[in-house]
């Protein structure tokens, strides 16, 4: 793909995706999912600070942008680099294999192919994390009238992990590193379940303004 994903217009992209290409896909599609709520975390804080009303929180607020901004960029890069990624093991698969030299340096690329279409996932799983625990300091306090936005982000920063970590699991079961494939999948596991009870506290939190 010689266009960037994060350089096309919103049409072209949600274009690209609907195409019958098999990229971009899941992974990237979940990698912007967290982009948005991250990007919602900062906004939520944004419209937080310089607010009298909320002045108390002025400084919390400005450290939700500081720490939200690089989990915005990080995830944005992220939806190139997993249909990258996929293109790594998608090019490993069409190399020759008639030799049996052929068939080693086949099966080498595939598995450097598969490590890499399983690290960037798992990767895209921790910045979401980081966003989720990010947006947990607007919860003393945030400007409510943004509370369904606030909402949202939970919701798509959520997504985002989950999205990936089904990413995760259908390279490590490709994986011949074992030890290394266990590894993915306890430490996954444990960002899964911290992200699942962040964002529910993040959005029942937002629930709560929005109800009352």
């Amino acid at each position: 793909m010689d266009k960037k994903l994060v350089r096309m217009t919103v049409e072209e992209y949600i274009d690209t995706v609907a195409s019958s290409s098999p990229a971009p896909g899941g992974g990237s599609a979940s990698a912007l999912c967290g982009a948005q709520g991250a990007g919602l975390v900062t906004m939520v804080a944004g419209l937080t600070v310089g607010k009298k009303k909320y002045a108390d929180r002025e400084e919390a607020a400005k450290a939700v942008i500081e720490g939200g901004m690089p989990c915005v960029d990080g995830l944005k890069g992220q939806i190139d680099r997993d249909t990258e990624a996929f293109g790594l093991v998608s090019s490993a698969f069409k190399l020759p294999k008639e030799t049996d030299e052929e068939k080693k340096a086949r099966s080498a690329a595939i598995q450097a192919g598969t490590l890499t279409a399983t690290e960037v996932p798992f990767d895209t799983m921790k910045m979401a994390l980081e966003a989720l625990r990010n947006a947990r300091g607007l919860l003393e306090g945030f400007n409510t009238s943004a509370a369904s936005d606030l909402g949202v982000a939970a919701l798509e920063l959520l997504a985002c992990v989950k999205g990936a970590w089904l990413n995760v699991l259908i390279n490590i079961g490709s994986l011949k590193d074992r030890e290394r494939a266990e590894r993915f999948r306890a430490e996954g596991l444990e960002i899964l379940a911290e992200a699942q009870t962040l964002s529910d506290e993040i959005y029942d939190n937002a629930m709560r303004f929005i109800c009352e």
